[in-house]
């Protein structure tokens, strides 16, 4: 049987396209092409030896991802979730004041200008499902 290999790709609409990939670009750090998208190859010197992508299913009232009208959630890996975090709040970025640390690693949030949840992912040096 095939099966699917790993997340190919997200896509989001926004409303005031130009103005939200600036957000993205400017507070995140995307490396936003003419195409107003962004690649993000798995292999860099940067990624933390756990580096992987995951895909997850939460129930339709969960308020993991805030307002229940939003439907899908972006995790970004980060080297320094501390220092990101810092970063966006300096920027006057909506930036959740919670943090949660685990043997997961560590996450924050932030809100981009259209009201969309992030959740943003510092992987710990060694993951507990992948021992890695």
């Amino acid at each position: 049987m095939e099966k699917v290999l790993g997340i190919g790709g997200v896509f989001m609409r926004f409303s005031d396209r130009e103005r939200t990939v600036a957000w993205y670009r400017d507070h995140l750090g995307l490396d936003v092409q003419q195409w107003l998208g962004a690649v993000f190859p798995l292999r860099s010197d940067r990624d933390k030896p756990s580096a992987h992508v995951v895909w997850g299913s939460f129930a339709a009232d969960s308020p993991y991802f805030g307002r229940l009208s939003q439907q899908v959630m972006i995790n970004f890996r980060v080297a320094d979730l501390d220092a990101m975090l810092a970063q966006l709040r300096a920027a006057g970025c909506d930036v959740d004041e919670r943090v949660e640390r685990s043997d997961f690693g560590a996450f924050g949030w932030v809100t981009d200008p259209e009201g969309n949840r992030i959740e943003l992912w510092e992987p710990p040096d060694v993951t507990p499902e992948t021992g890695g």
